[in-house]
């Protein structure tokens, strides 16, 4: 892959808009450094600016250098600023060796021609489970690897289920969970809560209702996927979820749950402290499929990657430092720190032997995929807006949830590659 290949700017970074991280997102400012690299000293970017010299994290990382037999220089960037400087230095020539992005915009920095693939580096692959590298392969081809995943489940509320008469066990698709709900919501309480903004957090949050459905993202006016909007516009017509969940962040849905008021809350791996933390006892379960079994789940999490390089030797180097930060044993300690699970089978294992309470969340994962998976890449930002836009719709009122994919449909269609 050469500079010659790279996309116009502008197109990149709209698509780098819609297809941002929305689970566990770092904010803070730069920590300094710039593109480019010279000699022994390898540039590495990241998205943790919350982590400081001092923290087991860029220990790791600068430790990973000296295996190598380089000085890192590592920089932390608020995730948006990562991604647009990512373009940036790929534009300019002066990209840092290594970077760690949001997965969803792994597809749109290769894309735009700014990733070194794995065959050009000699990145083994093949020791990461196949549902969460999805999320960096494009056109046929990897780009970098996956160093931890999160994704979604349903957390309950054990006192309140227990009260209105609910096993948790007994939800094993739409109709059992419906049912829970009808219970929960006969006792005085909201069945669920859940993120339906108009954001690609909405669709986040969505994506399990609608893979769960059977629906394909190439397709969003099939019968599946309009039964995924009528869910979800049920929950709000029968009383089973609150309006506010038209406006819920992942963040504000989580407090309507610590309510105490709430018997389900879908949200993420992330939100593992703050549950240890709630005034009731707490459960987790998959989200299930329509007709029965776990629904995929969209993952989140990070990869690392190398940018295009001018001087092609410097990879080796690179793979060198690749590989030593998702070695399984780096991963376990990587994955605890960042609250991701890792990306590795063995080391998944080992996390849930570790702590069993991580044991749903190894299966959740085990069940989730890429949302740039299915070889969508930078049409799934495209084709998210168009989603997120339709069961605003249905939920608000303002239109039927078969009428308003119908419309969605024909709008990604005419914007797709």
């Amino acid at each position: 892959m050469t500079h010659s290949r790279l996309r116009p700017l502008g197109l990149a970074l709209a698509g780098l808009a819609l297809a941002g991280t929305v689970a566990g997102c770092s904010n803070g400012s730069d920590s300094g450094g710039s593109g480019g690299s010279s000699g022994k000293q390898f540039q590495f970017w990241d998205p943790y600016p919350q982590f400081d010299n001092s923290s087991d994290w860029v220990k790791l990382v600068k430790s990973c250098g000296d295996e190598a037999g380089v000085k890192i220089k590592r920089t932390g960037y608020d995730t948006s600023d990562l991604t647009n400087k990512a373009l940036l230095a790929g534009q300019q020539g002066a990209s840092p060796d290594v970077i760690v992005i949001d997965n969803p915009v792994i597809s749109t920095l290769a894309d735009a021609g700014v990733l070194a693939s794995a065959d050009d580096l000699k990145l083994d692959t093949a020791p990461f489970a196949k549902n969460i590298a999805a999320a960096g392969v494009l056109d046929d081809k990897a780009y970098g690897v996956p160093i931890g995943a999160n994704t979604l489940a349903l957390y309950y509320n054990a006192d309140l289920l227990k009260k209105a008469g609910v096993d948790p066990t007994s939800i094993k698709d739409w109709d059992s969970l419906n049912a829970a709900l009808a219970k929960i919501k006969d006792e005085g309480a909201k069945g669920i809560t859940f993120s339906g903004i108009g954001t690609e957090e909405g669709s986040f949050q969505f994506l399990p209702w609608f893979w769960g459905s059977g629906a394909n993202l190439k397709d969003l006016a099939s019968p599946d996927a309009v039964s995924a909007v009528k869910l979800w516009d049920d929950w709000l017509s029968k009383g089973y979820a609150p309006n506010s969940v038209i406006n819920n962040t992942q963040t504000t849905a989580w407090q309507e749950f610590e309510t105490g008021k709430f018997g389900f809350v879908e949200n993420g791996t992330w939100q593992m402290g703050n549950a240890e933390k709630l005034g009731f006892t707490y459960g987790i379960i998959s989200i299930p499929a329509k007709d029965g079994g776990a629904a995929p789940v969209p993952t989140g999490g990070e990869f690392v990657a190398a940018p295009v390089q001018k001087d092609t030797a410097r990879y080796a180097k690179t793979t060198k430092i690749i590989d030593c930060l998702t070695s399984p044993a780096n991963l376990l300690k990587t994955d605890a720190t960042l609250s991701y699970i890792a990306p590795i089978e063995s080391a998944q294992q080992e996390q849930a032997t570790k702590d069993p309470k991580l044991a749903p969340w190894v299966t959740a994962v085990g069940d989730a995929k890429g949302r740039t998976s299915d070889n969508l890449g930078t049409n799934y930002p495209i084709i998210s807006e168009q989603m997120w836009d339709a069961f605003q719709k249905a939920m608000s009122g303002s239109d039927s949830p078969k009428a308003a994919m119908e419309t969605a449909q024909k709008a990604a269609a005419s914007k797709v590659k």
